[in-house]
């Protein structure tokens, strides 16, 4: 007969716990976890940081900190002492706006002596009045509180630097500038009209391609997926060369101009489609047709069912969308750059702030308000996912749409004005590549893609891209899938994977122009040991594998979540390393996610434009960055031929991927087949 205590275990001792021994596979798991959660620090944490850092920081000509002496025409000093605030406050030479400056502020001394010429024998003396206190001589740094003896001529060359400090005066200068506090509503603005706009023709598209019997869905479905392959820089081309002064169908506009929110709205609304059709596509397909039974057995009409059914089973899709779309207008650069005209956005203002103006504090203001809706958008996005509940369970019959004359011919008939759009805009591009001179001489050349002789790079920023593009792929890939793979098979280390899901979800929220930006304020410092990748083709490749991290990582989780952690018990238990389950069973068995990851990186790095348009070099030039200089200087003809040429060269990758997926994988992927 057992007795009470015989029948205790481990489990019913107060605060007794069985810690697991971690073996080597453990620990070198871990490793790779904080290796690559480094690397994501380093890549996006500690430029995030610098860019907040200079977004607070101010800088001011603090006068009371300079001091001079004059001689008299023999150059005998009087011993005289004069504070350069004294005789600011005498003269009124500067006001309290003038003594605002921005990191690369200067301010010249001559002014503050009104009789100064530099031909006189005067000599002059300068010195700060404390260590902080720094000043130039020519390019010559200077600083503390010895006296500098010089003559005119060279006095004439001294300018003070300001004072850095930490404060909010830079989003005061922000929010008190109209035209900059203009492009918030602009941008919030011209975001939502685009996001109704697409998110409704998207909808419409897939519940077309789901939910009718149409005939060429896979044609209209590819046909839907094209713009995704070209830079946001062409719609506006083709807008141009539509709509534009000399525009083929200008009379359309009934007298407005393409150059505005127009142009801006209906070129967001292309390359904005095909992620929400995407989005949408994937929660009509996921329908339970017992629904769609139950609604005919009870007599509802098609307008009801379709209120009461559809759309509460796709809302979490709908509202994905709408986010996603939002985030891609408000922080797209290129097409507002190209067809804006005089209608400013918060992506511009960066790029006016730091290349028109060299401003940079002032360019990091405007990343952090830009920073704001991406991340509002971003957050309300994940929150709505998190709600989302399975439409399919194991009973669930998969709904399969019913032949309807009417409502298949009305669907066909809207696909194919959609078709028509979107091939229309890609045709009038590729059009405009091939005509000699618009609109005087239509016949067609190939003059326009001389792009040697064209400002913005030539063929070797073509180049460039196919060599970034191939980087960006293969190491992402490798980086993405090793990372997703640790965090989702690795045991126990609670506290470090969360961590690091984080952080490999953070890259979704941050726009592509506040990216770069904050790669020039943490790699351009010269106290950075990293300052050397600065400028080179490491720091583009850096840079497009982080910003297209997140959703990298999130197929690669997806893919190894299908997979059962008994293959990890079972390689435990046959005392095998964790590489090779990796190499021989994970890699496999992931492979068609691993290809989707890399042609996905691939397409994203030959067509982006704001994450890079900061750190290229003369030598690093991109396709991407090629058309906005060549449309900036006034070759419009030759932008639209580079970017036709990204478009052929990313679908030819996607045939690639296809040719790949079909015939390789058939030796990694017959198991799915059984």
């Amino acid at each position: 007969m057992s007795t009470q205590a015989d029948a205790l275990t481990i489990d019913d001792i107060p605060g007794a716990r069985i810690k697991p021994k971690l073996g080597r596979d453990d620990w070198l798991m871990r490793g790779f976890i904080a290796m690559i959660a480094i690397y994501l620090v380093v890549a996006l944490a500690l430029p995030l940081y610098a860019m907040l850092s200079k977004a607070f920081s101010t800088y001011s000509y603090d006068l009371t900190q300079f001091e001079f002496q004059v001689s008299d025409d023999q150059g005998v000093f009087d011993g005289k002492i004069l504070s350069a605030k004294a005789l600011n406050d005498a003269l009124k030479i500067y006001s309290e706006s003038d003594l605002s400056a921005g990191s690369g502020g200067r301010l010249a001394v001559t002014k503050l002596f009104p009789k100064f010429s530099f031909r006189s024998p005067k000599l002059y003396r300068v010195r700060g009045t404390s260590d902080k206190a720094v000043y130039l001589i020519g390019s010559e740094r200077h600083s503390g509180r010895e006296w500098v003896e010089l003559d005119s001529n060279k006095f004439r060359r001294v300018v003070l630097r300001p004072v850095p400090s930490t404060g909010l005066s830079n989003f005061s200068t922000y929010f008190s500038t109209p035209a900059l506090v203009n492009s918030i509503k602009n941008s919030l603005l011209i975001s939502a009209i685009s996001t109704i706009i697409t998110v409704t023709l998207a909808f419409a598209f897939a519940y077309s391609l789901n939910r009718s019997c149409m005939r060429f869905k896979g044609m209209f479905r590819l046909i839907a997926m094209a713009p995704i392959l070209v830079p946001s820089l062409l719609p506006g081309i083709a807008l141009v060369y539509l709509f534009g002064n000399q525009g083929m169908l200008k009379s359309f506009m009934l007298g407005e101009s393409i150059y505005g929110p127009i142009g801006i709205v209906i070129g967001s609304v292309f390359f904005t489609f095909p992620h929400a059709m995407l989005i949408i596509s994937t929660a009509l397909a996921i329908s339970d047709a017992r629904l769609y039974e139950a609604a005919v057995s009870l007599r509802a009409s098609s307008w009801k069912t379709f209120w009461t059914v559809t759309i509460p089973g796709a809302r979490y899709g709908l509202i994905s969308a709408a986010f996603v779309v939002f985030n891609l207008v408000i922080t797209d650069f290129g097409l507002p750059k190209v067809i804006g005209g005089q209608f400013n956005m918060l992506a511009v203002d960066i790029y006016k702030q730091v290349i028109g103006q060299q401003n940079f504090e002032m360019g990091a203001v405007v990343s952090v308000v830009l920073l704001v809706p991406a991340m509002f958008a971003f957050g309300i996005d994940r929150v709505v996912q998190r709600k989302q509940v399975a439409l399919l369970t194991s009973r669930s019959v998969v709904y399969q749409p019913t032949p309807n004359g009417r409502f298949d011919r009305l669907s066909f008939a809207y696909c194919t004005l959609v078709a028509i759009f979107i091939v229309g805009i890609l045709g009038v591009c590729q059009y405009a590549a091939l005509v000699k001179f618009w609109p005087y001489d239509l016949s067609l050349s190939l003059k326009n893609y001389a792009f040697d002789l064209m400002d913005g790079g030539g063929w070797d920023a073509y180049r460039n891209s196919i060599k970034m593009a191939g980087l960006v792929a293969f190491f992402g890939t490798v980086v993405v899938f090793v990372g997703a793979y640790m965090v989702e098979k690795t045991q126990g280390f609670k506290y470090g994977r969360s961590l690091f899901q984080f952080l490999a979800m953070l890259p979704m929220a941050i726009p592509g122009m506040v990216l770069g930006l904050a790669y020039i304020f943490f790699f351009n410092n010269p106290d950075n040991p990293l300052n050397f990748i600065y400028g080179t083709m490491a720091i583009l490749v850096l840079c497009t594998v982080t910003h297209f991290y997140t959703v990298s990582h999130l197929t690669a989780v997806t893919a190894l979540k299908q997979m059962d952690n008994e293959f990890e018990s079972v390689n435990s238990s046959l005392k095998q390393p964790f590489y090779k389950l990796f190499m021989r069973v994970s890699v496999p068995v992931s492979l068609p996610a691993i290809l989707d990851i890399s042609i996905y990186l691939f397409v994203n790095a030959m067509t982006t434009v704001s994450a890079v348009v900061f750190l290229y070099s003369s030598g690093t030039a991109l396709a991407a960055i090629a058309v906005l200089n060549m449309d900036d200087a006034g070759d419009v003809a030759p932008a639209a031929a580079m970017g036709m040429m990204i478009f052929y060269t990313n679908a030819g990758a996607r045939i690639v991927h296809l040719v790949i997926s079909k015939f390789v994988l058939k030796r990694t992927q017959g198991w799915r087949a059984r």
